[in-house]
């Protein structure tokens, strides 16, 4: 069997854990397999980079930012490859752009082109492990890129897409998908299968587990994602194409975000083209607008009020008021003390009264809804942040998920 695996910033996060790392690769090659091994920078390494780019300047050149990110990767796969050579192991350590991974050239958030094979099919054809430094690539003019936080997943699934493995493997720091976060709903329990369409709404909504472009790329090309911990043996949680079985779950999952904030526009005339004029210039500062609410019109006059994520919320504040001014609507209101809680599951598609269910155990527990969103396979409530650790145990309850 042809497999990629990816090794996160935890398992490896210091020298120890590299070493555990190559022994668990060892046995998969003992065992005939060939592998492509994706790894994260060592824990805590990226925000080293960064702080050391902000002790140089506030405003760090993108392209010179990506050159220096990508390094810790870099480290992490040679170490790797160190350490299996040590043990009598083949290996051979890539960056991006030796793998030729090409990308776009938005520096920081570049997304993958194309994948040009040759190399790594060759490394593989004389029997060596390719490691593989993840989240980066090179863009047409030959720059180092980088793809945004996350970006080692979709390198490993892109990978895998291109070279038609037979598994893409994430390891990472806990044993697979579960039904809430089990840091904060002890009663969570892990997921044995989960289709592809219910991962990526879970990452959407503030599940860590797997990066969305991810599991984009996996859906894309029906590449099956075995999702486990790189420090213990156990099965994990397998994200395939969604089956006959998984509708008669109706609720899968529950997710919380609590990196969210909301935005509202007051007295904002209800005619063609202010949505445009409000939406435009944020989207042009590269802020992902979620959820969106405008009231009903009253003698032409509407509010809108819309989510963010906190970390652009006061660009996106001071955005919304030039925007206000330009429109003539009254005034801006923000809110940085809010969370997402949802609901996830496809056997909402044929189960009726699910929303419903959802918005009573949360009165039933006195929590009040701010805003609500629905897909054919997931509800979030926007509520209170102080009460989203309550809200996730009361809705895991709720649809007896432990």
């Amino acid at each position: 069997m042809l497999i990629v695996q990816k090794y996160g910033g935890t398992s490896v996060g210091d020298i120890n854990r590299i070493k555990n790392v190559a022994r668990r690769v060892a046995r998969f090659f003992d065992e005939g397999h060939q592998l492509v091994v994706v790894v994260s920078a060592m824990a805590g390494q990226t925000d080293r980079l960064i702080g050391l780019a902000r002790e140089i300047t506030d405003n760090p050149e993108p392209r010179e930012l990506d050159a220096l990110l990508a390094t810790g990767e870099q480290t992490s796969a040679a170490l790797l490859a160190m350490a299996l050579r040590s043990m009598g192991y083949p290996a051979t350590s890539l960056a991006g752009f030796q793998a030729r991974i090409f990308t776009d050239n938005a520096f920081g958030r570049a997304r993958i082109d194309e994948i040009d094979c040759g190399r790594l099919k060759e490394e593989l054809a004389t029997g060596n492990i390719v490691i593989v430094a993840g989240f980066q690539g090179i863009d047409g003019s030959g720059n180092i890129t980088t793809l945004g936080r996350g970006g080692s997943d979709t390198t490993a699934v892109a990978l895998a897409a291109a070279l038609t493995a037979d598994m893409c493997e994430i390891y990472t720091d806990v044993e697979g998908v579960f039904t809430a976060d089990p840091r904060i709903c002890p009663k969570a329990r892990k997921i044995k299968k989960i289709s592809y369409d219910e991962m990526m709404e879970l990452a959407s909504l503030g599940a860590k587990v797997l990066q969305i472009r991810s599991v984009e790329f996996a859906k894309k090309y029906n590449v099956p994602v075995h999702v486990r911990s790189s420090f213990t043996d156990k099965e994990g949680t397998m994200v395939v194409e969604e089956d006959v079985e998984m509708e008669k779950v109706v609720v899968t999952a529950i997710a919380h975000d609590k990196n969210q904030a909301r935005i509202t526009i007051k007295g904002v005339m209800d005619r063609p083209g202010i949505a445009a004029q409000i939406f435009e210039p944020i989207g042009q500062a590269g802020i992902v607008v979620d959820m969106i609410i405008q009231n009903t019109s009253e003698e032409g006059i509407t509010d809108m009020t819309f989510t963010v994520p906190k970390a652009d919320f006061k660009q996106a504040l001071e955005i919304a008021r030039e925007a206000a001014n330009r429109i003539g609507a009254e005034r801006v209101l923000g809110d940085e003390h809010i969370s997402k809680v949802s609901i996830v599951g496809v056997g909402m598609r044929s189960h009726s009264g699910v929303a419903a269910q959802m918005f009573r155990a949360l009165a039933n527990a006195g929590i009040n809804i701010l805003m609500i969103s629905t897909s054919e396979i997931k509800v979030s409530c926007v509520i209170d942040e102080r009460d989203t650790e309550k809200a996730v145990r009361i809705l895991h309850d709720a649809f007896r998920l432990g």
